[in-house]
């Protein structure tokens, strides 16, 4: 079951599209309990970043549901582009987001493979611990 998307945190649009590709504005980790906190290498481990990852890629396929009406119009993950609240230097920002590259793969077989980044920053909003944006075709 997907998570229900949330209205954009500001004057901009979740998802613009522009001919046949997606573009999907970034979303923080969330839970149940609300924003997925916390910093890594400090108070949350590589563990955790992963869960928070794939709870990001939860929310951006809710996204994607909402905006085309079915996962089914998704024809490739084109690019992700994941964002890891971490203490200076820390060198595993790659197996934090793999939480998200892990689930779009698992959904979308090899149409969920795509092109990346991981990037460690010094803080995101709301101190979450990930937030990931997405270039999906359709």
């Amino acid at each position: 079951m997907l998570p229900e998307g949330s209205a954009p945190g500001g004057n901009y649009l979740s998802a613009k599209a522009v001919g046949s590709l997606l573009y999907l504005a970034g979303v923080i980790s969330t839970g149940g309990d609300g924003v997925i906190t916390g910093t890594a290498g400090a108070d949350r481990s590589i563990a955790e970043g992963y869960a928070a990852a794939r709870a990001c890629a939860l929310t951006q396929l809710a996204v994607l549901k909402h905006t085309l009406g079915s996962l089914d119009k998704v024809r490739e993950i084109i690019s992700v582009n994941g964002y890891v609240n971490a203490v200076a230097g820390f060198p595993d920002s790659p197996a934090v987001i793999n939480g998200a590259s892990d689930l779009l793969v698992a959904v979308f077989g090899d149409s969920g493979r795509h092109v990346r980044a991981a990037i460690g920053v010094s803080a995101l909003p709301r101190n979450a611990l990930v937030e990931l944006q997405m270039i999906v075709a359709v």
